[in-house]
């Protein structure tokens, strides 16, 4: 076995996905830091990947795609039902693979948790230092993410826009605004999108690539991470397997960025977690932390629509908000989500009503003390009423709304794909929290986690924005 490669790193970033891609960048600004990132999916050299990644009117997530990894999860247990779950791997991550929604949290999404540090004042100025708004020119913003919404709609878009307006619903000009005044739900808007004139740009393209080119940034891909090393409170070494078969990598501070599932299983195989579930499989306690035990994210309730396929769009353009809920007209593409292929057609489009503050949670557990076998997940989805009596009125509202341009089937259970708090942060009072809120593994001196993981609970719009923020505002804690 190898022992480490050239010099030990000053910061090594486990994943390239949204949080881990700014991360680095913002930490390798200083040339004095040498960072290394570990990503177990194709670099953005690799032969086609910039083709698939770039091109924001598809998704390349199927079943052949080199791009994504698929883990199984049951939404419901009564009666059982099951799902995949996709998550990009690659440069980027599934900001990478995604329909580009990238759209702010609410302000309630960080002032309701009260974690020190991270209040909506205090996180606002990061979303603008990721992002540049190309409808709102006058705003402060200065990142290199671009974002544009659709402002000629045709086809099933069209269709929803003007079925919701009939119903009496208000435009509103700016869902990444605060939602108040003209922005007050409930209403319809346009989804922003970093996907300006059909090319997808995530945080993976925006900052690690060209960061990439700095001399004291390493990016290692089709690298996985099997387990940390750990000796008291430090992380000693990282074990890894890669093109040159195994090693160990070694770093003065350690940062998991592999996503919630990613992140949250690495922990539990090197020893941290719910210490009944570790010995259960023969892992070795190393920390008695509530590791995958409050995870969260959007369940959604799916609908086939009759309308007909407006190609090369965007496969979500706008949401109609109201009562929690975001009800989505998806012009197509998402068939792999919902994981039914038997109604014969590869790209259909269809009616989602996804629950945003949803009171369900679900739990994340190791069954094996072998890297290759995935975690169990369960989302729990069914063990709410409150949410499945939100979501039933949801489809019976879309359904009315709607019924003059579609015919939309019986709804069926899936989920938005935003599985988050696995890790999650909070003070030394909350019983839940795995991280300080300074992102530090409790009880840890030179170990963070630093992607969706620490989300206290699930935002009330779609956290992909969310987590790349995550990755600049904790710059400043890991550097």
């Amino acid at each position: 076995m190898v022992i480490g490669h050239n010099t030990p790193s000053d910061v090594l970033i486990v994943g390239a996905g949204s949080a881990g891609s700014v991360l680095a960048e913002r930490l390798s600004a200083d040339s004095a830091c040498r960072v290394t990132v570990v990503e177990a999916g194709p670099g953005p050299d690799d032969p086609g990947v910039r083709g698939l990644t770039h091109n924001g009117l598809q998704l390349p997530i199927g079943a052949a795609s080199p791009l994504v990894q698929r883990y199984r999860t049951e939404l419901t247990a009564q009666p059982p039902r099951g799902a995949d779950i996709v998550r990009g791997m690659t440069v980027g991550g599934s900001g990478a693979v995604n329909g580009g929604y990238f759209c702010r949290a609410l302000p309630v999404d960080f002032d309701g948790p009260g974690v020190p540090g991270w209040s909506w004042a205090e996180v606002e100025a990061h979303y603008r230092a990721i992002q540049t708004d190309l409808d709102f020119p006058d705003r402060a913003d200065g990142g290199p993410i671009a974002i544009r919404r659709t402002h000629e709609f045709v086809g099933s878009t069209a269709s929803f826009v003007e079925a919701a307006q009939a119903a009496g619903l208000r435009w509103l000009p700016d869902l990444n605004a605060e939602p108040a005044g003209e922005n007050s739900p409930p209403g319809i808007g346009a989804v922003p999108l970093n996907i300006v004139d059909g090319v997808r740009t995530g945080p993976g393209a925006a900052f690690l690539e060209p960061a990439a080119a700095r001399p004291n940034v390493t990016v290692l891909p089709h690298t996985r991470v099997l387990r940390l090393r750990i000796s008291g409170s430090r992380v000693v070494g990282i074990e890894i397997l890669g093109p040159n078969g195994p090693a160990i990598l070694e770093a003065d501070r350690v940062v998991l960025s592999a996503g919630a599932i990613g992140s949250a299983h690495l922990l539990m195989l090197s020893g941290v977690g719910p210490a009944a579930n570790l010995r259960t499989v023969g892992v070795a306690v190393v920390a008695n932390l509530p590791v995958g035990q409050r995870i969260s994210d959007h369940p959604e309730w799916v609908m086939s629509a009759t309308w007909t396929v407006a190609p090369q769009r965007p496969v979500l353009e706008v949401v109609l908000v109201a009562d929690g809920l975001e009800i989505r007209p998806y012009t197509g593409g998402f068939i792999a989500m919902v994981g039914d292929g038997t109604l014969g057609r590869p790209d259909w489009p269809h009616v989602g009503v996804a629950l945003m503050a949803p009171r369900a949670h679900g739990r994340l557990t190791l069954v094996s003390a072998d890297p290759a076998v995935p975690p169990l997940i369960e989302h729990r989805y069914d063990s709410a009423p409150e949410d499945v009596a939100a979501l039933r009125r949801g489809c019976t509202f879309a359904t009315e709304m709607l019924c003059a341009t579609t015919q939309l089937g019986e709804p069926m259970w899936s989920t938005s794909q935003h599985l988050c708090g696995t890790a999650p942060m909070g003070d030394d009072r909350d019983a839940h929290a795995v991280v300080d809120p300074r992102c530090r593994l409790r009880g840890f001196e030179n170990l963070w986690v630093v992607d969706g993981s620490v989300l206290p609970r699930i935002t009330g719009r779609g956290p992909h924005a969310t987590i790349a923020m995550i990755g600049h505002r904790a710059a400043e804690f890991v550097g």
